[in-house]
């Protein structure tokens, strides 16, 4: 029997991926990251928003503020700044320029949102107050500010984390920094059932417990995401030096690219506090329908959006470095063809089948506040497509090095998004307006982008196969809606459904049945998206047969 060792696990885990695996990866762990998170919201929502929603509302706002920061200073802003300059640096081989502006941007980060989350912890009662959740009564404004000096502390794990997983991410390496989010949920699912009943040290109760125990679980699942991203170091020769190299050429690039980036970053989050903002006003529980709504849409952006073009950044990178610009058309396309032909079925039966969603993080049977999110979330489900288009769309500029041109998208999007959702509360569309809101400005966005590239490109990027190919699946689509609206009357959600036995296989079974038929359609409408799919159904099916 051979010995165990961790070292070569860890390292055989670390093995570059081709673009089709890692997608696959990238797919499988954000799916288990989003089910998990949902099991996370299910247990929140299940202990708080029908008996607590006050509580439950200020721990939602409470993440407001240190999110926004992690944004605006790393985040994607690191992603898609760092990969590109890093991957230069390899492909040249001067691995020890490489190392040099990791470390340097490393530390820059570490000390910068180090400060940051000293600053929120001083500053949280006006943040929250005034700016955040000014309709929150005064019991839930407390809790709040408590609650966000708690999870303060978690731009500077995050950002340290992100680094790590940026570099892996950078050289193909993909299974740590793909599942480092769903450990961060096993954290939380932690402290929501063991540290809201108090923490007990030999005997001495250090911590009363309640809903404050679930902002120590969050922190508590950073902790647990920077550890696994460390161990996806392990094999890859990280040469760290505690120090900022300052005239690093490579580095001095990423601080150029960071800005505009970080500003996008920001200004979409600036989004989200205004619609925070006006959600406090609606009442208590509020608050938490918005984000609810906001978090079941985004579950498939991760999966398709996120994943697919986080796969194919680094071989987009590659071939407008290598200045294969036909080959980068190409590459794009694929990739935009691909996450359209999923997301499409994704939003139609998400729409269609919105109430058996909700049911899936909320089971208290309080029938307004499960109306609210299901309304919300109807308001949404043109953003899952939209917004998955965005991430490829986006790829498409920072992969040429462009920060700046999304910048000035998002700031004309996001500005107008933040309008109407002003105006949509004016006028009384409630919470279900602000989801409007974000359906809207997202279309634009896409629009703007996938128009400028298209003009960049002189046609040659989005060419008359490409608007064929969508047609066809504008029609797979309504067709599969179709179907996912009578299958929902045939199988409808009742009042007593509130168990996820019950209300889990009927959902199974529209989407699959719906998902079948779109599959059908676009066959006999010959899309080239369905061919792999179908080649691996006979696979798995007629494989003992010669």
């Amino acid at each position: 029997m051979k010995k165990f060792r961790f070292k070569s696990v860890v390292q055989l885990a670390n093995m570059k991926l081709s673009i089709k695996t890692a997608a696959i990866v990238l797919a499988s762990s954000t799916l288990l990251s989003a089910l998990l998170g949902l099991f996370r919201d299910r247990l929140l929502n299940s202990y708080y928003l029908g008996t607590y929603p006050t509580g439950i509302d200020a721990y939602t706002a409470a993440f407001t503020i240190p999110d926004f920061m992690f944004f605006i200073l790393t985040s994607g802003a690191l992603a898609v700044s760092f990969i590109p300059v890093f991957n230069q640096r390899l492909m040249a081989g001067n691995k020890k320029s490489a190392w040099e502006l990791t470390s340097s941007l490393l530390n820059l980060l570490a000390i910068l949102t180090l400060i940051t989350s000293v600053l929120i912890m001083i500053f949280a009662d006006p943040l929250i107050r005034y700016i955040v959740s000014p309709g929150l009564d005064e019991s839930g404004m407390i809790l709040a500010v408590n609650m966000t000096r708690v999870i303060a502390i978690n731009p500077f794990l995050f950002s340290i984390a992100t680094v790590l997983t940026s570099v892996q991410q950078a050289v193909g390496r993909f299974i740590f920094h793909a599942f480092a989010p769903a450990i961060y949920n096993i954290g939380i699912i932690i402290g929501i059932t063991c540290f809201t009943g108090g923490i007990n040290i030999f005997g001495v109760q250090v911590f009363e417990g309640g809903i404050m125990g679930v902002a120590i679980g969050v922190i508590f699942g950073a902790i647990l995401q920077l550890i696994t991203s460390l161990i996806g170091l392990f094999g890859l020769g990280m040469d760290y030096t505690f120090k900022i190299y300052w005239r690093n050429q490579g580095f001095r690039a990423i601080l150029k690219l960071l800005p505009a980036r970080s500003l996008d970053q920001g200004i979409d989050y600036i989004n989200a506090i205004v619609s925070m903002n006006l959600s406090s006003r609606m009442g208590a529980g509020a608050v938490r329908a918005y984000d609810q709504a906001t978090t079941l849409h985004t579950v498939p952006v991760n999966l398709i959006g996120v994943a697919i073009s986080t796969a194919f950044f680094p071989k987009l990178t590659e071939e407008l470095g290598g200045g294969d610009q036909h080959e980068f058309y190409n590459t794009f396309r694929k990739a935009l063809r691909m996450i359209v032909w999923i997301s499409l079925p994704v939003a139609i039966i998400a729409f269609f089948a919105r109430g058996y969603v909700v049911s899936f993080i909320s089971n208290i049977g309080n029938n307004d506040s499960n109306g609210m999110i299901v309304s919300i979330l109807g308001m949404l489900c043109v953003a899952i497509f939209a917004k998955s288009v965005f991430h490829i769309a986006s790829r498409g500029f920072y992969a040429n090095q462009d920060t700046k041109t999304p910048f000035i998208v998002s700031i004309i999007a996001v500005g107008l998004t933040m309008i109407m959702s002003v105006v949509f509360y004016k006028i009384g569309l409630g919470v279900e307006g602000l989801g409007l809101a974000q359906s809207i400005g997202a279309v634009l966005e896409i629009v703007i982008l996938l128009g400028l590239l298209q003009h960049k490109s002189k046609g040659e990027l989005l060419n008359r196969s490409f608007f064929k190919a969508f047609s066809k699946m504008l029609i797979a689509t309504l067709i599969t809606g179709c179907v996912t609206f009578s299958l929902v009357k045939f199988i409808p959600l009742r009042i007593t459904d509130v168990s996820l036995v019950i209300t889990a296989p009927k959902f199974l079974l529209i989407t699959a049945l719906s998902l079948i038929v779109y599959i059908i359609a676009s066959y006999f409408l010959d899309l080239d998206e369905v061919k792999p799919v179908l080649a691996k159904i006979r696979k798995i099916l007629f494989r003992n047969i010669k």
